[in-house]
């Protein structure tokens, strides 16, 4: 983190800005609109929808009578007094207090055997006398049984507390029954604590826990269900009064249509006791349970019962009856007061229920909103402290990177230093030995971006963060400095506490205050990060946590365009690694983007959201979770009865254009449709890549990304005189893949080898080409081709195989690492080599010299089709060593040109010709138009990849310069010229302008549409976009990457020749 400059105008984060905000001095962006949020939050002041006042007496749950029960107690008795344990005159006693005193209800006898309950019976007597024994006299049971259907846990605490030392059985709970619930496979919860008192007296009293598996009504129901009449599980419609069921009904019906948490509040009357209802979708608030008593807690309330509800659909629904903690005292808020503030809380609670710091939450050092800000803090030093510093730069600059020893030691070097400095549970241990530092940072981030919408009459109830910045003084940056530096005890501590200024000052915007999250989203001014490591810089960043990940999205334009990935990792080591290495492989892909992208309007951009370890199969919950909270920060967070808008720094409306990678082209309807809902105007282009019921068009159907790739490979034989059928090729990417898969289709060389998830598949005498286009044709894996058709010299190894024989006898002692590194092998011999699929990196500047053999690239050609594949250092050495590279981005550019073009469609149309002329319709038919249009959108990609290969080629044969090297001062230089034309007095000529869009817009839609209608529909912007990307590419294409002003001169006046013909 080499700067901590301030961001934006207004200077916020140093105490500039008054402590009471206003509604009306927030910077807001101009033009917004309200639109519906993702989660519902019940809020005083709003117009009532219905009663929230509960009528009846008890908790809402009466068992069904259990008509043994005389007779079970009785055979208990017997069983009790048989057994000796208890003294026989008190055996009678301690059943009955049992039975009758600790409000256990008729559930849990009519579930449990008579054994079971002696056992238990027998667990309470026998810490009675422990507890006689001890000095203090003091009770404490620790009682539990699980088995797979059912658990009962029974335990003594103080109510309204959480002792560090306490019996843990809330968490091991939900660890072992709820967390895991899904489906027909889940765990409701009944928990109360006993109104009975305790022998001995004092503050502890009994708390006991029944777990049970479901037994739902209706295990298969319709998606469109909402009834808990056919939803519910038979125990809860038992139990159930009709008023319960109607309160859970409301809150299933409003679950179903959020993408987060239904939170609701209810009196009881007669009583100043409240009931808090959160109904969420299954799987999405792991640890929800546990974290929640810590909340109530540091409010001074506790829990009477508590009910956790499963639904045939995947809904859960919590259920908490609360009421002021005896030992609360003065020190807390009135429940009246507290209940509101942990409504809110709740969503924040629901985006990260179990932060790192929770300990100190629960203990009471921290508030919950200090904690999570901590929390958030610690995932940003992660990424931005473990830089280079100056010692490297320095080295660098004594150093020659073209000499292949000194670029090799920086390589290992750059690596090691971010590796080992700073490791996050180092980073965790520092943050956790300064809670008051926490507390005064807090501060200056609740000052910047909380706001009170309504001034002193707000409806909601002060906020903690409002009442401290109300008594404490928010410090300014200078002040914070100060105060850093003196209590630290180290230059490391002093680097990670300033890390938290650093962020105060990077965040321009963020949906922490609203109460309508799903994930926490910070927009960040991305200036802080160094020009030494980060040549090229971000236009903008979004950072996104929760629970289940944390991820980035960058963009280097405005208006810029790139996919959205999903990391998983296979192993604790696998994320570490991954998670180091996140927001480089972020900015890279970015990069690669930007260079890509040089043929279409948008810049380049990319968004990667890293799984946590604990949660590799969620992978459809993050990404609602990361694409909800990002457009928190694109759309207004207000709605009816909820006002809450944000300080927006930025001051600018934000669009971001994205598009389906890594792990989620399945989820891109799902986002579509969302920000429709969501109201957002732009839904139709927010998603590329979305269904073509949607006016999608699939990269994965129709080839798109391989056409481009495909080019470049086509072009390397047209030059130099090459029969395909003859060229011998290795491919990492199998045929289940997207690029894989084409490349295969398309392709007609002699594949030897392939690379896939299974493993590898090898034959030098060439692969069965009939099998290969099979596996091709129904995306499986190589694991599935039929071995009996290789050769006697050809094998296949699997990932999860072991001690494996080739055919030349080699043993193969792991299939994983053999997979991971067979494309660096140098036993195999290939002329091609097209990378469709691997990990970013696969080749570097160490493991490249394994493919060069006395100075000599052992592959002549590669065409890099996955994107990082090879790093640029690999890729100058392999060419050095004579082999012809074309690196990912200028190979692998159909995509984004595809994805452009799309967006161009939704942009051209209207709502009603965009459904009849680009959404294949219900029934499966496919619109002409559309047809058109995608054959069009192939013949462009396919001009586009030649026309860049030509130029390059070109280029190297007259300089000498790296192919991958022009590749990137080819990207520059259309870039460049690109954002000075649309800044020239070029686009003023309206002859001009029109006879460029007329050659740069598709001819199906200028056809379709007309010129004047689409100039009317397209924004400025991306007109403009369009211009100078067209113009500047022709040209850079046409006169090379050097061509002088004169050459322009040319080039132009040829240009303004054809305007006047026309």
């Amino acid at each position: 983190m080499a700067s901590d400059q301030p961001n934006g105008s207004l200077d916020v984060a140093n105490g500039g800005a008054p402590h009471n905000k206003l509604l009306e001095r927030v910077v807001r962006t101009p033009g917004r609109q309200p639109s519906p949020q993702p989660t519902h939050l019940s809020v005083p002041g709003a117009p009532p929808q219905h009663s929230h006042t509960l009528h009846e007496t008890g908790s809402g749950y009466v068992a069904p009578k259990f008509e043994g029960k005389q007779k079970q107690m009785e055979d208990v008795v017997a069983q009790v007094d048989e057994k000796g344990f208890l003294p026989s005159d008190l055996v009678e006693d301690e059943v009955e207090w049992f039975y009758n005193e600790l409000g256990i209800d008729d559930m849990y006898f009519s579930t449990e055997t008579v054994e079971a309950i002696v056992s238990h019976i027998h667990s309470l007597y026998a810490a009675k006398v422990a507890a006689y024994a001890r000095d203090d006299k003091k009770l404490e049971i620790r009682l539990d049984k699980e088995a797979s259907d059912h658990a009962v846990y029974i335990d003594t605490s103080v109510p309204g507390a959480s002792p560090a030392d306490g019996s843990g059985f809330e968490a091991r709970l939900e660890e072992k029954y709820l967390d895991g619930s899904r489906g027909l496979n889940s765990y409701r919860v009944e928990t109360f604590r006993s109104p009975s008192k305790l022998p001995g007296g004092g503050d502890h009293a009994l708390r006991c826990y029944f777990v049970y598996h479901t037994s739902f009504k209706n295990k298969d129901p319709d998606p469109l269900e909402t009834s808990i009449e056919v939803l519910g599980d038979s125990r809860f419609l038992q139990k159930t009064t009709p008023n319960t069921r109607a309160l859970y009904q409301r809150v299933m019906d409003s679950v179903v249509s959020r993408t987060g948490p239904v939170i609701d509040m209810y009196d009881v009357e007669g009583s100043r006791e409240k009931r808090l209802v959160v109904g969420f979708k299954q799987g999405s608030a792991l640890g929800l349970f546990t974290a929640l008593s810590d909340l109530y807690h540091y409010y001074g309330l506790t829990s009477s019962r508590k009910y956790v509800e499963q639904f045939s659909n995947g809904i859960t629904i919590l259920s908490i009856y609360l009421r002021p903690a005896p030992q609360a005292g003065t020190n807390h808020p009135p429940i009246e007061a507290s209940i509101h503030q942990i409504m809110k809380e709740v969503s924040l609670l629901y985006c990260i229920p179990q932060n790192r710091l929770q300990s100190h939450f629960a203990k009471g050092r921290l508030s919950l909103q200090e904690a999570i800000y901590a929390h958030c803090v610690w995932v940003f030093t992660q990424h931005f402290l473990n830089r280079l510093g100056n010692e490297y730069n320095t080295l660098t600059s004594l150093l020659d990177i073209s000499n292949q020893v000194h670029a090799e030691l920086l390589s290992k070097l750059k690596k090691r230093l971010r590796t080992e400095t700073f490791t996050a549970d180092y980073i965790l241990e520092i943050i956790n030995q300064y809670p008051d530092l926490i507390r005064s940072l807090y501060l200056s981030f609740a000052n910047a971006h909380y706001v009170q919408t309504r001034g002193e009459q707000d409806d909601f109830l002060p906020t903690l963060s409002y009442l401290r910045m109300k008594v404490d003084r928010v410090l300014t940056d200078e002040e914070l400095k100060d105060m850093i530096s003196k209590a630290t005890i180290n230059e490391h501590h002093t680097m990670v506490m300033s890390a938290f200024r650093i962020f105060n000052k990077a965040v321009l915007k963020t949906n922490f205050y609203t109460p309508t999250k799903v994930a926490l989203s910070f927009r960040l001014n991305p200036s802080f990060l160094p020009t030494e490591e980060y040549p090229q810089a971000l236009y903008g960043m979004f950072l996104v946590i929760s629970s289940e990940f944390r991820g980035f999205h960058l963009r280097f334009r405005d208006i810029a365009r790139g996919g959205i990935r999903i990391v998983k990792s296979r192993s604790r080591e696998a994320y570490a690694i991954n998670a180091r290495s996140l927001f480089d492989e972020n900015y890279n892909l970015a990069n690669t983007q930007q260079r890509k992208n040089k043929d279409i309007p948008e810049g380049g951009s990319k968004g990667v959201i890293l799984l946590d370890i604990q949660h590799q199969d969620m992978a459809r919950v993050a990404f609602e979770k990361y694409i909800d909270s990002i457009m928190d920060l694109l759309l207004p967070p207000t709605s009816p009865g909820i006002k809450d808008p944000i300080v927006d720094l930025h001051g600018k409306e934000e669009i971001l254009f994205m598009g389906p990678d890594e792990n989620t082209a399945d989820l891109v309807n799902w986002a579509t449709e969302h920000a429709r809902v969501r109201g957002a105007p732009w839904w139709k282009s927010f998603f590329t890549g979305k269904s073509p019921k949607l006016g999608g068009i699939p990269h994965d159907t129709y080839g798109m990304t391989t056409l481009s790739v495909r080019e470049y490979v086509l072009g390397i034989y047209r030059k130099l005189n090459l029969d395909q059928t003859q060229v011998r090729k290795l491919q990492t990417g199998g045929p289940d893949g997207d690029l894989g898969s084409n490349e295969i289709l398309l392709g007609q060389e002699k594949y030897c080898a392939i690379v896939d998830g299974a493993g590898v598949l090898v034959d030098p005498n060439g692969l069965d080409r009939k099998e290969l286009l099979r596996l091709a044709k129904e995306r499986k894996m190589i694991n599935h081709f039929d071995i009996k058709l290789l050769s006697p010299e050809g094998y296949r190894v699997l990932v999860e195989e072991t001690n494996a024989t080739l055919p030349s006898g080699e043993i193969v002692n792991n299939g994983t690492t053999f997979r991971n590194t067979f494309h660096l092998r140098d036993t195999e011999h290939y002329d091609v080599f097209v990378p469709c699929g691997g990990r970013p990196e696969s080749i570097d500047f160490s493991s490249a010299s394994r493919l060069i053999s006395k100075g000599k690239a052992t592959i002549p050609y590669i065409v890099e089709g996955a994107n990082l594949f090879i790093t640029q250092e690999a890729k100058l050495r392999l060419e050095k060593a004579g082999c012809i590279v074309f690196k990912d981005a200028s190979a692998n550019k159909g995509g984004v040109t595809s994805s452009s073009l799309e967006v161009l469609a939704s942009l051209s149309f209207d709502d009603e010709s965009f459904l009849s002329h680009m959404c294949v319709q219900s029934d499966g038919t496919v619109p002409q138009f559309y047809q058109d249009y995608v054959r069009q959108v192939q013949a462009t990609i396919q001009e586009n990849a030649r026309l860049e290969f030509e130029a390059i080629w070109r280029e190297h044969e007259e300089t000498g310069v790296a192919r991958s090297i022009l590749s990137d001062r080819l990207s520059t230089a259309i870039t460049k010229m690109d954002e000075e034309l649309q800044s020239t007095s070029l686009w003023d000529d309206i002859e001009l302008r029109k006879s460029v869009l007329m050659d740069a817009l598709p001819n199906s839609l200028l056809t379709e549409i007309g010129l004047d209608k689409m100039l009317e529909r397209i924004p400025d912007n991306y007109l403009r976009a369009i211009f100078g990307s067209f113009l500047a590419s022709r040209f850079i294409y046409t006169m090379g990457i050097s061509a002088s002003p004169v050459s322009f001169f040319a080039f132009m006046n040829a240009r303004m020749a054809k305007v006047r013909r026309q």
